[in-house]
Order: structure tokens, then C-alpha cells, then sequence
């Protein structure tokens, strides 16, 4: 037995800011970040909080699947953008979304948030400590980012997405992840300074920041290696792929990607034109938008992928 995705559900917020809505507060243009990122508009969180989100895109996995929330066990979601240090945003989607029987906590594995959550759901579920799992990446990177910073900020939106989680005969075959935390320092976001009796600093709020150019050399390398060794451990070929769902972060990477694989590029779908880099959200956002539209049939191999801050990567090769 293996665990396989049994529904899948999304949620964005209300709010669409398109290009040329940015490029009348700050001096850019729907071409500048079109041609270099493939983003033409991302949604951006205005009443909505990252656990309403979560929950919503929860309640329409849960609906998908055919299942209850009270059949629900295991809770992790994946952010780095939770409403509060405490409680975890996975506690807040327990109590709205009624799962009384599960245990709930987060990862913050921020783009690779997602696919570490999954990874952990799946070892929770061989190991017998659960039978029904929701994994969530959920994030409000909007309230991060410096909206100064014209060459970063506009590369992200908001959003989360779910999977529901159950035993098969089939569904998640094989996983690779990793990290390379001498390399973290091209994309970070400070916490909070130290401000106690013994050092006053004041509170501080940290932005986002990145090097741009090495996440870039980053990704089109550690990703195609990445899947490689996922279809390795599966004696799966690389034509037996119907989709790879990659981490929504910029086309560019995406196109290397597909070119270093030698894959046509129809077999990668985007939601980055419309939903931005949402983190650890873009991986099941885009999963619930191509099952949603009818793309996917019992029996498709698909690849999911995360890459991004730590540095970090996780790959999984699932058969829908």
C-alpha cells in the first residue's frame, strides 16, 4: 500500500493586481515583468487571512475527495507567512474546519513548504500514525514584501492550496528532497531583532530579499537532477510523464527546466501568469487547477516539484 491524492481544492483572494495596476505606483511595466517573469497578475490578500485561505481550499479538497473533516487525522501546512507565531496556521484550519480528531502543526519549508509537507504526511502514514491526511501550502507573501523593491515584489501573489490524503494500492511512488543551507543567503527574510532588558533594538519589520541570478542557477540544475532521480528510484522514463507541476516561480526556470529535460514545454502547466510565485502555495494551486479542468485521468503519472528558499528542493512522482 502507498498513499494517493484523493481531491484537491484552492483558494485566491478576491483582489487581482495586474501589471499595470504596479506600474502606476512604481516605475515598471506590464512588458518589463511579462517578458522576464511570464506574471501578468497575481491576487493579493485584502480582507482574506492565510489560515481563511487555508481553510477554504480545505473545505473544497475535503469536498473532492468525498470525505468528511472529521476523517481527518493529520493537519500540516506549509507557510512561512502564518497569521501568527502562535497559533500555527494549521491549528487555525483544525478549528475552522472542525477536524477535531487531527493532530495540526506547520512547516516552513517556504516554496518547498508544500512538497516537505507531503513528504512528512506520506512517512506519517507508512509509519501507521495516520490513515487520513490534509497537506496545505497556504501564503500571504504580499505582507513581506517590500513594495519598494520594484525587481521582487512584483513576482509574488497569495493564495494556498490543499490535498486530501488517503491508503491505495497506488498514488505516490517515489521522493526526492533536499537542502543546501550554505547557499540559503540568496533568498531570506529577517525575523524579528532582539529586543529584551539586555539589548534594545526596537521592532522591525524584515522583507524579502534575493539575488535573483543565483536562484535562477540554482533551480535549472537542482530541479531536472531532482526528477531524475525521482523516475530512477520508480523505473519510470521520462515519456511517461504527463505532466510536470513545477513550482510557479518564473518561466525562465521553468523553460530550462523543460529544455534540460528534453521535454516539450506543453507538458509543464502554468498558473504563474495569473497567481504569481505564491511559495509553497503554487504547487497545489496549479495540481487543483489541472484536476479541475479534467487534465488529469486515473492511471497519469505526474511530477510535482518545489524549489526555492533555504536553499531547498523536494520532488515527488505520484500516479494520479
Amino acid at each position: 500500500m502507498t498513499v494517493r491524492i484523493l481531491g484537491t481544492g484552492s483558494c485566491l483572494p478576491e483582489t487581482v493586481v495586474t501589471n499595470d495596476f504596479l506600474s502606476g505606483i512604481m516605475d515598471t511595466s506590464d512588458e518589463w515583468i511579462a517578458s522576464r517573469t511570464g506574471i501578468r497578475e497575481r491576487h493579493l490578500v485584502k480582507e482574506e487571512t492565510t489560515a481563511q485561505m487555508a481553510a477554504e481550499a480545505a473545505k473544497r479538497a475535503l469536498e473532492d475527495a468525498g470525505a468528511e473533516a472529521s476523517d481527518i487525522d493529520l493537519i500540516i501546512v506549509g507557510t512561512i507567512t502564518s497569521d501568527h507565531v502562535t497559533p500555527s496556521a494549521a491549528c487555525e484550519v483544525q478549528d475552522i474546519i472542525g477536524a477535531e480528531n487531527a493532530i495540526a502543526f506547520d512547516i516552513s519549508g517556504a516554496c518547498s513548504g508544500f512538497m516537505f509537507s507531503l513528504h512528512t504526511a506520506y512517512a506519517y502514514m507508512q509509519a501507521g500514525m495516520s490513515k487520513k491526511a490534509l497537506v496545505l501550502g497556504a501564503e500571504s507573501l504580499s505582507r513581506i514584501m517590500d513594495w519598494n523593491d520594484r525587481s521582487t515584489c512584483v513576482l509574488f501573489g497569495d493564495g494556498a492550496g490543499a490535498v486530501v490524503l488517503g491508503a491505495d494500492a497506488t498514488g505516490l511512488l517515489a521522493f526526492d528532497q533536499g537542502t543546501d543551507g550554505a547557499r540559503g543567503k540568496v533568498l531570506t527574510c529577517p525575523g524579528r531583532l532582539n529586543n529584551n532588558p539586555l539589548v534594545q533594538q526596537g521592532l522591525q519589520q524584515g522583507y524579502v530579499q534575493m539575488d535573483g541570478q543565483e536562484v535562477y542557477k540554482f533551480a535549472v540544475s537542482t530541479v531536472p537532477a531532482s526528477i531524475q532521480k525521482v523516475l530512477k528510484k520508480a523505473n519510470v522514463r521520462t515519456e511517461d510523464i504527463k505532466y510536470f507541476l513545477l513550482h510557479q516561480a518564473n518561466i525562465r526556470i521553468i523553460q530550462s527546466v523543460a529544455k534540460r529535460l528534453k521535454v516539450s514545454e506543453d507538458k509543464f502547466p502554468l498558473a504563474l501568469d495569473h497567481c504569481g510565485n505564491m511559495s509553497a502555495a503554487s504547487v497545489p494551486v496549479l495540481l487543483d487547477e489541472v484536476n479541475k479542468k479534467g487534465m488529469l485521468k486515473r492511471g497519469d503519472k505526474v511530477i510535482l516539484a518545489g524549489f526555492g528558499a533555504g536553499l531547498s528542493w523536494g520532488t515527488a512522482l505520484l500516479e494520479w
